[in-house]
């Protein structure tokens, strides 16, 4: 489904001749098809929406530190294209959840599962992946899981 909406997104860009939204979404295209590649090699299956949206997370993280780098080095034009970029990848991703959301989220989360000491941390962190793929920065959301748990 998501492979089909860049491909599709891809079509439309090359009519209009939107070029930084065609080598975005050839870029995306890319790192999708190295991705399902190395999966391959490994004897696993192609990668799934979680895995997609993982991968396009990592692209944007990837592109904020590029902009970060190109804006302390005196190169606002570069920061600006990169910041384009992650808009561009930003628009496949679904809305991510504030951090008000998420703390709510994890809290109940880890009542939940039963979660009361460090040792939980592995289990929490699956169980976050599994249902809010995409939608939450699992960064931040460790630091809160450590957080919580250490009050315990």
């Amino acid at each position: 489904m998501l492979r089909d909406n860049i491909n599709n997104a891809m079509k439309e860009a090359m009519k209009a001749r939107d070029e930084r939204r065609v080598s975005t979404l050839r870029m995306m295209n890319a790192a999708i098809k190295n991705a399902d590649i190395a999966a391959r090699g490994e004897g696993k299956e192609p990668l799934n929406e979680a895995d997609l949206m993982s991968l396009f997370q990592k692209m944007i993280k990837q592109r904020q530190e590029s902009a970060e780098l190109y804006e302390k080095g005196g190169r606002p034009e570069l920061a600006t294209q990169e910041k384009g970029e992650i808009a561009i990848i930003s628009s496949y991703l679904p809305q991510q959840m504030s951090d008000v959301e998420a703390g709510a989220a994890i809290s109940a989360l880890l009542q939940e599962i039963n979660a009361e000491t460090m040792k939980d941390m592995g289990r929490a962190m699956a169980a976050l992946r599994e249902r809010f793929a995409g939608k939450m920065d699992f960064g931040k959301a460790s630091g809160k899981i450590k957080e919580l748990l250490s009050k315990k």
